[in-house]
């Protein structure tokens, strides 16, 4: 017996030797870089056959690398603007190495290494790239800046779109310098956002543009007068029903007057599911004509926040008119279309929960982000409006029905 245990015992020891070996080995990547070094230093070849093909902002470049099996990576350095030197590589599967985030379009140096097995490099070679316009330079020119309520509006179109900063500067009167107030990010097409909390009196500002390499471009200084903005007075405010508007819940009080009364908490607008389906829309006159700047929503709080008839996709539409006239109105709309009397002053999508739960699982800093009001900003080029219609198109539970505690109104009616 114990001369079977000692040979069990040496089996299994011998058979876990051969699994940790394995895994070990199991474990190890191959990324074209990290590969064992070599005992080979011989100096490597140099790439030939050296071809460029300019871009915004950058090269590609392709060569013929040299037949070495012991050719590990191709390495670029090169400078993309004054003091500030970049390094690339290219693994020896690929005959092709992207230069990229040059600030200017003009001629640099870019210089190509192989580089072996045993990290031996070769001899440099310099090859001349003149990358084409940077897309921050392009952006740059396309950049307007106008008064927005309570601040700036900034504009720009970037059809490529590529990933820039828009840096806002404002005047500091403690340093009397232009310091920054804002960073904007975004890859979008179309750029247009505003900055607001500033006073109605003239302001100097500044605008830039930088890109994901560090590249700024020159600065526009602009004086700018924030227009004035107030709330709106929810007196002045009443019910303006279309025949297209949600069927209404009234049990314990509720209705579209809830929405103007102050009270953030129940009841408030509500509607019920019909065959009028998708959007719920209510109507209500502002008793005033005013440009408008934001809205606040209130949507309901407490256990039905994220859930049950709060808007999750909707959208606001105006109107001038003394007594516009109704029309069904659709889902979805591109901002500024105009149907009879009616304008869309925007589309919306109610923010996720801060917590980054499911909607329907929110906890109490999602109740607490639902029970503050959401603000949105309606853009400077609407018309002045007379009426809104606040339109629901998806609620989070995505029934069929949709529900609101308030909304605040902000513009100015002079």
């Amino acid at each position: 017996m114990k001369s079977n245990k000692k040979y069990l015992t040496v089996r299994l020891l011998q058979l876990f030797s051969v699994m940790i070996l394995f895994l070990v080995n199991a474990c190890k990547e191959t990324d074209g870089f990290n590969l064992p070094v070599s005992s080979d230093t011989s100096k490597p070849e140099v790439v030939t056959n050296v071809k460029v093909d300019n871009f915004n902002g950058g090269s590609y470049i392709t060569y013929t690398l040299p037949n070495s099996s012991n050719l590990l990576y191709v390495l670029a350095k090169y400078s993309i603007r004054d003091r500030v030197l970049l390094e690339t590589k290219s693994s020896y599967y690929s005959d092709s190495i992207t230069v990229d985030g040059f600030a200017e379009s003009k001629e640099y140096d870019v210089t190509l290494y192989t580089v072996s097995r045993a990290n031996v490099m070769s001899d440099p070679i310099t090859v001349k790239v003149h990358p084409e316009t940077p897309y921050y330079k392009l952006i740059k020119p396309t950049v307007s800046t106008t008064a927005d309520f309570g601040g700036i509006n900034i504009a720009a179109l970037n059809p490529n779109r590529q990933p820039v900063g828009m840096i806002l500067l404002a005047l500091d009167s403690t340093t009397s310098n232009l310091e920054i107030q804002d960073q904007h990010y975004t890859n979008t097409d179309t750029i247009n956002y505003s900055v607001r909390g500033y006073a109605p009196k003239p302001r100097k500002f500044g605008v830039y543009i930088a890109d994901r390499f560090g590249n700024n471009s020159d600065t526009s200084i602009v004086t700018i007068t924030p227009l004035p903005e107030a709330l709106l007075n929810k007196s002045k405010f009443f019910n303006y029903r279309l025949a297209s508007d949600g069927d209404l819940y009234t049990d314990g009080g509720w209705g579209v007057e809830r929405l103007w009364d102050g009270n953030v908490g129940e009841p408030g607008w509500h509607t019920v599911a019909s065959s009028k389906g998708m959007p719920a829309v209510v109507t209500f006159g502002l008793g005033v004509s005013a440009k408008l700047s934001r809205f606040i929503l209130w949507n309901r709080p407490n256990e039905y926040s994220y859930s049950h008839g709060n808007a999750k996709v909707f959208s606001l539409w105006g109107s001038d008119k003394a007594a516009p006239q109704d029309i069904k109105l659709p889902k979805t709309a591109a901002v500024g279309t105009v149907l009879g009397d009616w304008v869309n002053l925007g589309n919306y999508n109610f923010p996720n929960p801060p917590s980054g739960l499911a909607a329907g699982a929110a906890n109490a800093t999602d109740r607490a982000f639902v029970a503050a009001g959401v603000n949105f900003n309606i853009p400077i080029s609407s018309p002045k409006v007379r009426f809104l219609r606040y339109s629901v198109s998806q609620s989070w539970s995505g029934g069929e029905f949709a529900h609101a505690m308030e909304i605040s109104v902000y513009g100015n009616s002079l």
